[in-house]
């Protein structure tokens, strides 16, 4: 795969605090665009100051991924303005086992895969045409390690994720031939606010402009994959392909609780 051409126009989901905000910090450039997207204004407000005073152009939209709509509104009148040549799927939500040891109820399991999944589906879906048309052009998908085997506490997170790979995968295989780059990250432990929420052990936790540092690399670099830290990866994946009872007794020791946002 050859390598992708330069960043001009970014579009960066989940921007107003964590690998969002980080990623866009790294990404800031003179003459670069980022479109910067998030539902809290403050929090976008903090990020586009940053990297404006980086030298970027930064315009910032305040936006739920999950009401495709608007965010297909949003995406096109930042087209008009610029090309977009890069979309980062980011926004993310968490939930699952509360700290008293309840399950996570339907309404919290709806709104994490409508954000983690169908929120990057509205990301890229709209603005696929316009790439494909240019031949050329970036996708990034956050994903998670956890979405390499079903965890107990947090079932929907799971599902999303997992949703999220096979997803980022099908794009790569479909439309790679006509010059899309789309890149499928699966990070573990890394140090936010969401993380500070989960309550159990952090095995290999990095700081966020690490883990952010190693997610653009890949990007920048045009690879497919990237499974941060590797080591962690493979132990879920390796505990996929055994015996399903084997594999959830081993599963069920690293039990945790999500504390509520």
């Amino acid at each position: 795969m050859s390598r992708p051409g330069p960043i001009r126009h970014a579009v960066i989901t989940g921007a107003s605090r964590g690998l969002g905000a980080a990623m866009a910090r790294q990404l800031a450039a003179p003459g670069r665009r980022l479109s910067l997207i998030a539902r809290g204004q403050a929090g976008l407000q903090a990020t586009a100051a940053a990297c404006e005073a980086l030298g970027a152009e930064v315009a910032i939209g305040v936006q739920d991924v999950a009401e495709p709509a608007g965010l297909a509104a949003l995406l096109a009148a930042w087209e008009a303005e610029r090309p977009i040549d890069t979309l980062i799927a980011n926004a993310g939500l968490s939930a699952g086992t509360t700290p008293e040891g309840r399950p996570e109820g339907p309404a919290a399991a709806a709104q994490v895969v409508a954000v983690n999944l169908l929120g990057a589906i509205h990301l890229v879906q709209p603005m696929l045409p316009a790439l494909l048309a240019r031949g050329e052009g970036r996708i990034l998908l956050i994903g998670s390690v956890a979405g390499f085997l079903g965890l107990p506490d947090s079932a929907a997170y799971s599902a999303g994720k997992a949703g999220l790979w096979a997803y980022g995968e099908a794009l790569r295989a479909a439309h790679g031939p006509a010059g899309l780059q789309v890149l499928v990250a699966a990070p573990g432990f890394f140090e936010s606010a969401m993380s500070a929420r989960y309550l159990g052990a952090h095995p290999l936790e990095v700081g966020v402009e690490a883990m952010a540092a190693r997610i653009l690399r890949a990007l920048r670099a045009g690879r497919g994959r990237v499974v941060t830290p590797w080591p962690l990866g493979a132990l879920l994946r390796g505990l996929a392909l055994l015996p399903p009872p084997l594999a959830d007794a081993l599963v069920r020791l690293g039990r945790f609780r999500i504390a509520p946002e």
